[in-house]
């Protein structure tokens, strides 16, 4: 994790020379010091790099320091640049060690005669917020210059007003009356009016503030009807209430009124603004009445524009709970129809609008009401739907607008969605979009082959007899001279891969190879290779691998082809398993082995300090020793038939009382039992694989976890038929899950493992005893079931979309790593241990960091001193902590005891938990060395007594108090 995060800061460079913080710090502050006022400016303006590279407070606080020294004394253009920087390094503003000195050198310019000085002093101010707010002078500085003649001063005042409401209550209710008084006062000009109004959002800190506001907030919306007004104080109506929660309700009755009876289209337009923002923020809220009445306003408006915005906030609300209060709540009797409803006429009416984005938003309403409300009788509406789909698939596919393309990719979302829902659908939502795919535009074919691959993961729809549509479209597109060529051959490609369940047949192969080679780049026939991998067609990326081995400039890319290539190679040798043929089992999976051994060689080769490769290294590591333990398993068992039990087996066993004696000389040989706890061995490090891959996405981390149940099923098969028949359970492994299959892959194996249970538990029912030979027959043949099903190599094996590091620092923390912290055994050793959260360019894509796990442990290496006997918990110390990051940045102290002389070596790993409670271990993991020694008093009365003098009076005086 450590490694990818400096890559990751070393990509954000600007050709910078890799400095220590401390050099990189003095390297600005000669700049700062600089008699030129650009070399100045350069060097403020290169802090935010500097807090990104060493986000410590260490650092922090000595460059925020020197930053404030800068505007203390510097002119108002340095100032300006100074603020700039304050606020984009907002987040590290609260490592700022210490503040008072910060503050005092920042607002010594509150006092300058230059309004503007003190106009960039206020914003200052107000972008420090989050670490002040309760600092009064701040507060009465800022009321001050609200009373100010200069207009830039009181626009500074005003920001600062918001943001020091933002973060203080006692602000916020002081300043309430202040705000009011100047927002309807005469003098006031209306457009300090419209700034001031938004400081209101921000009163909600408790309930009777929040309600003096709102009913301030109404007062103007009655008493100033002019258009601006009406917007500003609508608009923070919406904002106050959404925050404080309670008031919801009756700000959408407020807006729902503005948009049925207020003339003005802008009026209209802020109102459908603020209703989507409710929609998404609280949909539980929206009663049946407000849909209704939401509803019957589109339905009468002759604006499409209008129109458009009231779907938008119908389709938010279509895919929440609020549609089953809406459906659940309607008043009748239970024959009232959903036809009948007003939302369903209306999405049924906007269906063949002639604006695509209503007839976009409308189908989505359909689709929305037939997945959600499945237990109503809707056979009618899906009808509706699809016919919907289809027509505007036909109108969208045909245009390359981007007002076509957007409308184009809620259609094919919805279709997927509807497929999943209602199974029964699929094949005509699938012809559809196998038929308009010849005459679409490329841009539409893209999104379509995108649509057609996600449902044909989820079902298997797509049938051998279309795949001659999709070559001969194949060699069409293989033919073109369209910009949009490589990614379709990609997205086609990845079709066709899906929809051939098998193997692919040669003529394909063939047709895929012929295009690649006339009209594509490398990197397109890499991705068409890694889609292959991923769908299990390994023949097909094997070949592909190999002919691009010889097309890259780096090594490291070289041997990173190569052992994709080993490794397809190596499934490929697999799927020549059949069942009852043992010996011809074990050659395949020798010859795997062979080829793996190869890639893992050639993938090490490929890692690098920066990329080391962790997730792929320990993947392939864990099959080779999965092939390995399925190849000794089949082994095993074969030589039960070279050495049968004797005849009076179950004889023996029945009298001896071990069941085991029933498998002959091989369980005395205990082979079995050691094959199943290799198993489970394996299936405990798949889970620790598991837990290590943060960054993953879902259907990676699914991979893994199919690999971990294989290896629990062998275990469990194992124990059930040959070692411990009688106590073996079946619930814990019944078939669940089947129901949420995500591809085709997940398909397979569940179906093995579903029928490997089922003959376990029939052989268990029906032969109790079971014999040796129907025992091994079944392990043997639930082996090679497994092997059978071509492994697949998912996305985070080639990409990583997210990216999450750990940054560590322990103080105190010796000069020389190898140097051990001295500490006196009668001490304990406060050990300071920050962090900081890096992130890549999609921060949180699949998961979020909620807290962080820190977990010291110390271990005594050596020791010194005399040798006596030691409490055992005097021995080690073992705590952890929970720290919740706040703005990326964690940190907290651990007191260790060192009773025992020697040198202790402290290790300190962090993981991290996620928003769903999960733990992973992330890491990293820091050690330091402390060195205990013996206090100077006790050692002093130790030498005493080795020369046999007894200790003074005063000595021993201390000594009955030295515990305290």
């Amino acid at each position: 994790m450590a490694g990818s995060a400096k890559s990751f800061l070393a990509d954000a460079g600007y050709g910078e020379q890799e400095l220590d913080a401390n050099s990189a710090l003095m390297e600005l502050d000669k700049g700062l010091r600089s008699g030129k006022l650009g070399e100045q400016c350069e060097a403020v303006v290169r802090f935010p790099r500097l807090f990104q590279k060493y986000p410590f407070p260490i650092l922090i606080n000595s460059a925020f320091l020197k930053l404030a020294d800068v505007f203390r004394v510097g002119n108002n253009f340095l100032r300006l640049c100074v603020l700039k920087v304050t606020q984009q390094s907002e987040k590290h503003l609260e490592k700022i060690l210490n503040v008072d000195e910060f503050v005092k050198r920042v607002f010594s310019v509150i006092h300058s005669n230059d309004p503007v000085a003190r106009a960039i002093t206020l914003r200052m101010l107000g972008s420090m917020a989050s670490i002040i707010p309760e600092r009064k002078n701040a507060h009465h500085s800022i009321r001050q210059s609200l009373d100010s003649h200069d207009n830039v001063e009181v626009e500074a005042a005003i920001f600062a007003a918001a943001n020091f409401s933002a973060q203080s209550k006692d602000f916020a209710a002081g300043i309430c009356n202040k705000i009011s008084e100047m927002i309807q006062g005469l003098a006031t000009p209306v457009d300090l009016k419209l700034k001031l109004i938004p400081i209101l959002q921000h009163m909600h800190h408790d309930a009777s503030l929040a309600s003096s506001s709102r009913q301030l907030l109404q007062q103007l919306v009655t008493s100033y009807p002019s258009t601006k007004m009406v917007i500003v104080t609508l608009h923070t109506f919406t904002l106050l209430a959404a925050a404080s929660l309670v008031d919801i309700p009756k700000q959408i009755q407020l807006l729902l009124q503005y948009l049925k009876n207020d003339p003005r289209k802008a009026v209209k337009r802020l109102a459908i603004q603020d209703l989507k923002l409710l929609a998404n923020k609280t949909p539980h809220t929206w009663s049946r009445e407000n849909i209704q009445a939401l509803c019957e306003s589109a339905l009468h408006t002759p604006y499409d524009s209008l129109k458009l915005g009231m779907l938008s906030v119908l389709s938010t609300l279509s895919g929440t709970i609020a549609i089953k209060q809406y459906f659940s709540s309607a008043p009748g009797t239970a024959a009232t129809t959903a036809r009948s409803f007003d939302l369903v006429k209306l999405a049924q009416e906007c269906c063949y609008h002639n604006n695509r984005g209503i007839a976009a938003h409308g189908v989505r309403i359909l689709t929305n009401i037939s997945a959600s409300c499945q237990e109503k009788d809707l056979l009618p509406l899906e009808q509706d739907a699809v016919f919907g789909l289809e027509a505007l698939l036909v109108l969208c596919s045909q245009d390359d607008s981007p007002g076509a393309q957007a409308a184009l990719k809620i259609t094919l979302t919805c279709m997927v969605k509807l497929v999943k829902c209602r199974t029964h659908l699929s094949q005509s939502v699938v012809e559809s979009l196998l038929t308009q795919l010849h005459s679409a535009q490329d841009a539409a074919r893209l999104l379509m082959c995108h649509c057609l691959a996600a449902i044909a993961m989820q079902l298997p729809v797509l049938a051998d007899g279309m795949l001659g549509d999709l070559m001969d479209l194949y060699k069409l597109i293989g033919l073109s001279t369209t910009d949009k060529k490589q990614e379709l051959l990609v997205s086609l490609a990845t079709v066709i891969f899906v929809s051939s369940q098998k193997a692919l047949s040669s003529e394909i192969k063939t047709v895929i190879k012929q295009q690649l080679e006339n009209a594509s780049n490398g990197w397109t026939a890499y991705r068409i290779a890694r889609q292959a991998s991923r769908m299990g067609n390994h023949d097909m990326a094997r070949e592909l691998y190999q002919s691009l081995l010889t097309q890259v400039a780096s090594e490291h890319f070289y041997f990173w082809l190569n052992s994709l290539k080993e490794f397809s190679h190596a499934e490929q040798c697999l799927t020549g398993l059949q069942e009852d043929n043992y010996s011809s089992a074990l050659s395949c999976i020798a010859e795997a082995l062979k080829s793996y051994h190869k890639g893992i060689a050639s993938l090490t080769a490929a890692s690098t300090p920066l990329n080391p490769l962790s997730f792929q290294c320990g993947f392939v590591k864990l099959r080779i020793d999965l092939l390995q333990a399925f190849s000794q398993l089949i082994c095993t068992c074969n030589s039960l038939k070279t050495s049968p039990p004797p005849a009076i087996a179950t004889t023996i066993a029945m009298t001896s009382g071990n069941d085991l004696q029933r498998c002959g000389r091989i369980s005395n040989q205990a082979c079995m039992k050691h094959s199943m706890e290799e198993f489970r061995n394996l299936a405990t490090r798949y889970g620790d694989l598991y837990q290590s891959s943060f960054d993953a996405d879902s259907a990676t981390l699914r991979n893994v976890e199919l690999q971990q149940q294989s290896c629990l099923l062998i275990s469990h098969a194992i124990e059930a038929l040959i070692l411990d028949p009688e106590s073996a359970s079946f619930q814990e492994y019944s078939s669940n899950g089947t129901a949420h299959v995500e591809s085709e892959y997940e398909r397979r194996m569940m179906s093995v493992f579903n029928h490997v249970l089922e003959e376990v538990e029939s052989l268990n029912r029906k032969y109790a005893p079971v014999s040796y030979l129907a025992s091994n027959t079944c392990l043997c043949n639930a082996v090679i079931a497994l092997l059978k099903v071509p492994l697949s190599f998912q996305r985070y094996f080639f990409q990583k979309l997210q990216s999450t590091s750990i940054k560590l620092a322990l103080s105190p923390s010796p000069r020389n790593p190898a140097e051990p912290i001295a500490v006196q055994n009668n001490q304990q050793l406060a050990l300071k241990v920050e962090g900081v959260v890096q992130h890549g360019s999609k921060p949180g894509l699949f998961r979020k960091i909620q807290s962080v796990c820190l977990n010291v442990s110390s271990v005594l290496q050596s020791k010194s001193g005399q040798d006596y006997k030691i409490p055992i918990d005097n021995m080690t110390n073992e705590m952890e902590q929970r720290v919740e990051p706040h703005n990326d940045y964690f940190s907290t102290q651990f007191l260790l005891n060192f009773v025992i002389l020697g040198t202790h070596n402290i290790t300190v790993e962090s993981s991290v938990i996620d928003s769903n409670g999960i733990v992973w271990k992330t890491g990293p993991k820091t050690t330091i060395f402390v060195k205990s020694l013996e206090d100077p008093y006790s050692q002093q009365v130790r030498l005493q007594q080795q020369q046999g003098q007894p200790p003074s009076q005063q000595q021993q005086q201390r000594t009955a108090y030295s515990r305290f």
